[in-house]
């Protein structure tokens, strides 16, 4: 492995500790509420997670006190939530206790970091020279894909699917981290 490659697995380890720290307090504080979510929810959450981050770097000025790093972060919670979600389906009141949840978690997380690593050696940590307003635009596109997936009831043609789809805005989501780190 290269030294260049194990430096962006540190760091994507990194990125990942820090939003586990925030998901477990929002356990702590919240159960894990968001069992009740359906997908169109989930999906137009993250949408608007990912549209502020946008709207942010064009006005380059935020009325409300939290900047575009903390939306990454929660677009990989709520990413990690949809895989979550598309594994153990939706629910009408909170099923599931902070320990399975992490379980879940970690493991999804985990799940990233290898499809990351894969990815990352194919493309030459080309994401190191990208914007982060790209990683953004990536995002909305892959939630876009998502919607219409959805609207189409799983009836595709040729798509990867919704959870490929969370785990690229996962991993789109952690560059940013990084980058803004």
């Amino acid at each position: 492995m290269c030294k260049k490659t194990e430096n962006t697995e540190q760091q994507f380890r990194n990125a990942m500790a820090e939003c586990r720290e925030l998901f477990v307090k929002k356990l702590h504080d919240y159960g894990a509420s968001w069992r009740i979510l359906r997908p169109s929810s989930l999906t137009d959450q993250l949408y608007i997670k990912a549209k502020r981050i946008r709207s942010l770097e064009i006005k380059r000025e935020a009325m409300v006190d939290e900047g575009i790093r903390p939306e990454f972060m929660a677009i990989i919670n709520y990413g990690i939530v949809g895989l979550i979600q598309i594994e153990k389906g939706f629910a009408d009141e909170v099923d599931m206790t902070p320990e399975e949840a992490m379980t879940h978690y970690d493991r999804h997380a985990q799940e990233a970091l290898a499809l990351m690593l894969r990815k990352n050696h194919d493309y030459d940590e080309a994401w190191r020279s990208m914007r982060v307003s790209s990683y953004t635009d990536f995002i909305l596109t892959k939630l876009q894909r998502v919607k219409e997936m959805e609207d189409l009831q799983g009836r595709t043609l040729v798509s990867e699917g919704i959870d490929s789809n969370y785990m690229d805005i996962i991993n789109y989501a952690v560059f940013g981290v990084i980058k803004l780190s």
